[in-house]
């Protein structure tokens, strides 16, 4: 018995040491929430107002500029999928991807051809695993994003789209990411960035509903150079926007995971000191039991020496 115990004191120092670093993981993942949510809350504002802007000039102007212009039977489609560069982060990454491949599923269904650009070693090594293509990736900033990386990725994306197919570009531009609802929920949802004329016509129909007109436009120089110049800063926008509350939703994620896995840990270590307990009495009692033994076996042999 007194090896069984060994054996349960060495777990459970095992045990505590990876509760020390699951609840530090747990405390590093919670301090960057918060800072995480002030970027999110910092970019949304800007985000939201150059989309309104942008449909709002995508609406007022007659111009078919590739950005905004409804494709008929649109043959290839952009798909960015935003996972994270680390583990540790529960079903973070995987839930993402799940909803990257439903969109694929869709969008392949509907008979165009899907080019994928991710986000995060997460995403690379699944698609690199199963031998897929990816066009391209980016890792390294997952959990601190700046407009810098947005820039990054935006950049491929938004040539893509004002090229032709035939030449390699893409009709629509989707984009795969978590949304950070609140501390305990994060949902995985995928938009359509590009083109904007669906958008627009929601927009439109909304305004309408509720009584909003949006202003007309005089453009200078012309209608298509401010689409020009306004529709890439939307898309870095949006990426932006996207890569932010994706780090929100991995710290989160990161964050609950590490207090399961603490939390497990404290069962677990009192479920081992009980067994250990349950050991070491065992083993007293035992040891009780052979003296108690040995001195009736003495007692015997003095009698019957007598």
């Amino acid at each position: 018995m007194g090896a069984q115990l060994r054996v349960y004191k060495r777990r459970i120092k095992s045990v505590t040491a990876t509760k020390k670093i699951t609840k530090a993981m747990e405390m590093i993942a919670a301090s960057r929430i918060v800072k995480a949510q002030r970027k999110v809350a910092a970019s949304s504002p800007y985000a939201s107002e150059l989309t309104r802007a942008v449909t709002a000039v995508a609406t007022g102007s007659v111009t078919k500029h590739p950005l905004t212009t409804e494709v008929e039977n649109a043959t290839r489609a952009a798909v960015l999928l935003v996972t994270s560069d680390r583990g540790l982060a529960g079903g973070y990454s995987s839930n993402a991807i799940k909803a990257g491949e439903r969109l694929t599923e869709r969008l392949t269904a509907e008979g165009k051809e899907v080019v994928t650009y991710v986000v995060g070693r997460k995403g690379v090594a699944y698609y690199g695993f199963r031998g897929r293509k990816v066009d391209e990736s980016w890792t390294g900033f997952t959990d601190n994003p700046s407009y810098a990386d947005a820039k990054a990725v935006a950049a491929p994306l938004i040539e893509a789209v004002t090229k032709e197919t035939a030449e390699g570009g893409v009709d629509e531009l989707h984009i795969v990411f978590t949304e950070f609802v609140s501390m305990m929920t994060q949902t995985p949802i995928d938009r359509r960035l590009l083109p904007l004329s669906l958008e627009a016509d929601q927009q439109t129909e909304e305004n309408e509903k509720k009584g909003e007109i949006l202003p007309l436009y005089d453009f200078e120089p012309s209608s298509e150079d401010v689409l020009d110049a306004l529709l890439p800063r939307y898309v870095e926008s949006r990426i932006y926007n996207a890569l932010l509350q994706s780090a929100a939703s991995e710290h989160a994620a990161r964050r609950r995971a590490m207090k399961s896995a603490t939390d497990n840990a404290e069962d677990l270590i009192k479920s081992l000191t009980r067994l250990a307990n349950a050991a070491r009495q065992a083993d007293i009692t035992q040891e009780i039991s052979e003296i108690v033994g040995g001195a009736s076996a003495l007692a015997d042999a003095t009698a019957g020496s007598d």
